[in-house]
């Protein structure tokens, strides 16, 4: 008799949980869906929720939400796209949260570009001995606004510019290097780092190919937002996700894939 009042117990509780479960679209820029995929597998298991990934630019994404795109969160690469959008009336007030703090990189696949597996960034730019430079579009990508800063800062800015081939977001940037398209690019260190803290990788060590870590200085802080939008400002489910992203067992999968956490 008692076991099975247990047993009845048990199926009520998981009935309950999964009425309660929910099914949610997330918007998610380019450089941190890897990133996200993982934290979203631990999510779904720990919440019963689902979640459906729409990677993109953020430039593109904010077209979209302000189109009615179907999203009920948004995770930028940016902060100034969801303050924009709560200005707007889009990202329910006080929701945005900066969940990561992203660091760019020089990349090359060619070994002909890397001394003894060291790519030496700074001097390759400024030799200009290399086919086409990648770097995301800055009017879409904060990434590519970060690239600037950072040529700007190297007084490469028009040196560089004939040779430049713009990806609407981060990924089609890593593409363009990957496939030997552009032999040298600007990219997340997201993308090319291996599964450590940010803290344990050197500024000459080669990383899946051969990198520069772009020192910090060169380029505006990359403070990565999210927001809860109008569309999930009722969801359990987005709410939770929100939560989830800025808690210990989220910091350790951000920060192992190439990002800094934000500071509280």
């Amino acid at each position: 008799m008692i076991m099975r009042k247990m047993l009845l117990v048990a199926v009520c509780c998981s009935a309950v949980q999964g009425a309660l479960a929910e099914s949610i679209n997330v918007a998610v820029a380019a450089n941190f869906v890897s990133t996200f995929t993982l934290l979203k597998t631990q999510f779904e298991a720990s919440s019963g929720h689902t979640l459906k990934i729409s990677s993109g630019s953020s430039g593109r994404f904010y077209a979209q939400i302000k189109n009615g795109a179907p999203f009920h969160v948004f995770f930028s690469a940016d902060q100034s796209t969801p303050q924009r959008l709560e200005a707007e009336g889009l990202v329910v007030a006080g929701s945005r949260l900066t969940y990561a703090v992203g660091a760019l990189a020089l990349w090359s696949a060619n070994p002909a570009l890397v001394v003894d597996g060291v790519l030496d960034g700074a001097q390759v730019l400024q030799g200009g001995d290399f086919n086409k430079l990648a770097l995301a579009n800055p009017r879409l990508a904060p990434y590519g606004v970060a690239a600037l800063d950072v040529l700007t800062a190297l007084g490469l800015l028009e040196a560089t510019r004939s040779k430049w081939v713009q990806g609407e977001n981060i990924a089609q940037t890593y593409q363009f290097v990957s496939t030997g398209n552009a032999d040298i690019g600007f990219v997340a260190l997201s993308q090319i780092s291996q599964i450590r803290p940010l803290s344990q990788i050197r500024e000459d060590e080669v990383l899946l190919g051969a990198a520069w870590l772009i020192p910090a200085e060169l380029y505006r802080p990359i403070m990565q937002d999210a927001g809860l939008l109008r569309r999930g400002e009722t969801s359990q489910a987005a709410q939770a996700l929100l939560r989830y992203v800025r808690g210990a067992e989220a910091r350790v999968i951000i920060e192992a894939n190439g990002y800094r956490w934000p500071a509280p």
